[in-house]
Order: structure tokens, then sequence, then C-alpha cells
């Protein structure tokens, strides 16, 4: 077993977690997990796949793998592409005919000739389309004799006074909008940043705090407040939910072993992922409670 399975199979256990947990929460079939637990790297599709797969191993069992890869760079196969593309735009660019490359060093003077050509055409005509001073330009100055069209509006409503002098009863609909009060204001959860896999929120407005978290599929979760009591952990299967009352705390923790198949919701409310749970399967997450 080589250095960097020991380490992956280690924190798997200390999770509690089986190979057919891992295979679930991961998508990764059980034989390829247990070839990077051996080292037999020989087993998978390319090394390109031998990363994906670590990298998935590593977020599901609470491990960096950024870490891992800097770590085990001895140990963790190299991928050839991105070097083989840059020698193919290497020799792409010798390869080039000497007309091209003339071509290449009048371009930019090419470039500034058309720039200058077409600011001239825009300001010839801007100059053509602007109206004259004597002409169009004096017409809003008429309107001060008060015929134009909001003059129009406003004076069918000189009479409405002199109606209301007379002893009329203003109608009750007028009554109506001084009646009605303002709505309060939703609670809301409102995201705030993100630390690497890690997503903070805050809720506020709200008299109360009920948190629950819904499996789609197999995926472990963890439930903790802000002084580190668990109020869950373990694997939650496929149509259970967990739920709690945090009215009483100023924090909820919860870790989600696999993200694209557990739904988070506030106060009945869900609460969207704001890092792609198809990119990072494992993710944390934060949410703040401000009573007001």
């Amino acid at each position: 077993m080589s250095e960097l399975g020991n380490r992956l199979k280690q924190a798997r256990e200390e999770r509690k977690l089986s190979l057919d947990d891992l295979q679930a929460i991961t998508k990764i079939q059980k034989r390829y997990l247990l070839g990077i637990e051996e080292g037999n790297y020989g087993m998978m599709p390319g090394n390109f796949y031998v990363r994906a797969f670590i990298k998935q191993y590593a977020e599901a069992v609470g491990l960096d793998p950024e870490k891992l890869f800097d770590e085990y760079k001895n140990e963790i196969p190299i991928v050839h592409t991105e070097e083989t593309i840059e020698l193919s735009r290497v020799k792409t660019h010798k390869e080039l005919p000497k007309s091209a490359s003339k071509v290449l060093e009048f371009l930019p003077r090419i470039l500034i000739i058309a720039v200058v050509i077409l600011a001239a055409v825009i300001i010839w005509i801007t100059v053509q389309n602007k109206p004259d001073s004597s002409g169009q330009a004096d017409q809003p100055k008429q309107t001060s004799s008060g015929e134009n069209e909001y003059d129009a509006i406003e004076s069918p409503e000189e009479p409405q006074p002199k109606e209301t002098d007379a002893g009329s009863a203003p109608p009750a609909e007028e009554e109506k909008p001084a009646e009605e009060k303002p709505a309060e204001p939703a609670s809301e959860v409102v995201f705030k940043e993100t630390a690497g896999r890690k997503a903070v929120y805050e809720l506020t407005k709200a008299e109360q705090f009920k948190l629950d978290v819904t499996s789609s599929g197999t995926t472990w979760i963890e439930i903790r407040n802000a002084s580190g009591k668990k109020f869950f952990s373990g694997m939650l299967n496929k149509g259970k939910t967990e739920s709690h009352d945090f009215t009483n705390e100023t924090e909820a923790f919860i870790v989600i072993g696999n993200a694209s198949a557990a739904q988070i919701k506030v106060n009945g409310k869900p609460v969207e992922y704001k890092i792609d749970p198809k990119k990072t399967v494992r993710q944390d997450m934060q949410i703040v409670y401000t009573k007001e």
C-alpha cells in the first residue's frame, strides 16, 4: 500500500465509511477506490482519471486534495496534455511562411488607420444629424404657454377642490390606502462569501431558525452549533430528513459528503448552493443567525 493510499484509507476509517459508502458518495467504482488505496494506478483508465479520482476521494473524507497533490507529487502520475498543446503551438508559430510574417508586421498599422477612418465617419454622421438651433431646438421653450401635454393632463384636476368645498363627502375608496399597513419584512437567507469549499450565509429578519436537511440519495451529513455540539453525524439515506431547531443558537454548521444528493432548507425555504456540487462533492455550509 502506498503512503498516499494509506493516508486516504485512514481518513475514511476515521469517518467510519466503508468502500461501499464511499462509492455511493463519489460515484466512483469500488475497484478504482481500492486501487487508489493500494497505489495500483495501472488499473485506471488513464493519468487524468487517477488525479480526478484521488481528488474526489480526498474531498469525500475531508482532506484537501491540493495539499495531497503537493505532498505526494512524486507518487501521483502527471498529466502531459498541457505540455503537448504548448509544444504544438510553438511548432505552428515557427512554421509560418515569410509572407504571413510580413502581414503580421503591418497588421498594427492597418488597424490604426481603420480606427482613424471609423472615428472620422462617426464625427461626420453626428454633425449631419445635429438639430438646427433655429428649428426644433426652440420648440421646448414654447411649452411655457400652458398648451403642452402636461398642462392638458393637470388642468382637469383644478375643479376638484371646488367640489369638496360644496360639502360633498369624499368617496370611501380614498380612505382605504390610509388604512393599509406596510407588510412586515420576510425572513431571508443572504449569501455572504465562500472560503475554499465552505459557503457562509446569514439569516436575518426571522423569529425562528428551523433547519431541514433532506437526502435524495445516500450522503454523509454532520450538523453542529457554534460551540461544536453535534446535533447529527452519520449517513443520511435516500428520502430521509434531519430537522433541528436552531432558534436559540447563533450559528449552524453543516458538512455534506455528497452535496448533489442533499437539499438544505431554512424555515421551509431552500438554500441555494453557491459552489457547484458537481465540481465540489464535499461542501461545508455556515449559517449565521442574526436576531433583530
